[in-house]
């Protein structure tokens, strides 16, 4: 699926030159979002973490 949503959005900048500088601004915007980033990053972490298992009862 990623692959997918990444060829349509490289297939689109080919037909639609100027959609690059929006594609850019649109990255850049929420790169500069830290909130954004790490929550981002959380959620690729997410399944790679161990499971904790409760030790109290």
């Amino acid at each position: 699926m990623r692959w997918l949503i990444l060829g349509a959005l490289l297939g689109l900048l080919i037909v639609f030159p100027s959609l690059l500088a929006v594609v850019v601004t649109v990255a850049a915007a929420i790169v500069s979002k830290p909130v954004v980033v790490a929550f981002g990053l959380g959620i690729a972490a997410r399944p790679h973490l161990p499971r904790l298992r409760r030790w109290a009862r």
